[in-house]
């Protein structure tokens, strides 16, 4: 593989470039978990970097728990320690508590009452300048954070729960302790880059690539209970969907399974 296809992003270092080019391909399966990497001989001519730049690459690797390097053995792959991935039903993206284990955590980040931003107080139906509840959370599996979730609510809902309560409970959970009777959705599924906040929060690189979800919760009545917005890292965390064919001859066409999970089953975000 020549090397002047892979290095066309002059804002990141060619060993930055290196890193993501080997991340991606342990992600397609292409070196075995038995044999490990290549060379370093090898590896730099594939990728047309010097062997200083390469382990550099390597390094940051094996910091990142990704790779073993054992000297005189050579480059393995470690997926000790490195959780699989949490993988979801698009259908309930904010899947049930239960379906993730007993292995996710919580962590509460911040928790203010504040203006609500514009686009918070259009998508909630609030009038401009209304007070909202804006807490910060991220989700660990195994002790490592894979969402970072910053959630809005009306002030007189967010002032019959506490910072202890977020910290213990699933927010879904305590605003249908609050009375709140939730019926329906908008949600938008998308990709954004990480920010300083994010990134902090996740451990990963200001600019990293980052699944986001933004969902708005409303009653019956069309109130809005409920403003989050989630973002995630790819690599601990994927959506899925479960298609069947319905339809008859030229009518045919793919359609949700119906969703499996249970739905009396406490949310986690």
């Amino acid at each position: 593989m020549a090397g002047d296809k892979l290095f066309k992003r002059p804002s990141l270092s060619k060993s930055r470039q290196v890193y993501i080019a080997l991340r991606e391909r342990i992600a397609r399966g292409v070196y075995d978990q038995n044999g490990g990497l290549p060379g370093e001989q090898t590896l730099a001519a594939e990728l047309g970097v010097s062997r200083v730049t390469l382990r550099r690459a390597l390094a940051s690797l094996k910091e990142d728990g990704v790779i073993d390097r054992r000297r005189g053995a050579g480059t393995f792959l470690n997926d000790s320690g490195k959780p699989a991935p949490i993988t979801v039903d698009l259908a309930d993206a904010m899947s049930q508590l239960a379906a993730m284990g007993a292995s996710t955590e919580v962590r509460l980040l911040d928790f203010v009452y504040e203006e609500a931003p514009g686009e918070v107080a259009d998508a909630l139906g609030l009038s401009r300048g209304a007070l909202v509840q804006r807490s910060v959370r991220r989700r660990l599996l195994n002790g490592q954070a894979f969402s970072y979730l910053v959630a809005y609510v009306p002030e007189i809902i967010g002032r019959t729960f506490s910072p202890e309560d977020l910290s213990s409970r699933p927010l879904l959970g305590l605003l249908e302790r609050a009375g709140c009777r939730v019926d329906h959705a908008t949600q938008d599924l998308g990709a954004e880059l990480a920010g300083p906040d994010a990134a902090q929060a996740l451990g990963i690189d200001m600019g990293a690539p980052l699944i986001s979800l933004t969902r708005t919760i409303f009653d019956a009545d069309g109130a809005g209970l409920q403003h989050l917005r989630a973002l995630y890292r790819p690599d601990l965390y994927r959506f899925r969907m479960e298609l069947v064919r319905a339809g008859e001859r030229s009518q045919r066409h793919w359609e949700p399974m119906p969703n499996a999970l249970d739905p009396h089953a406490e949310t986690m975000l």
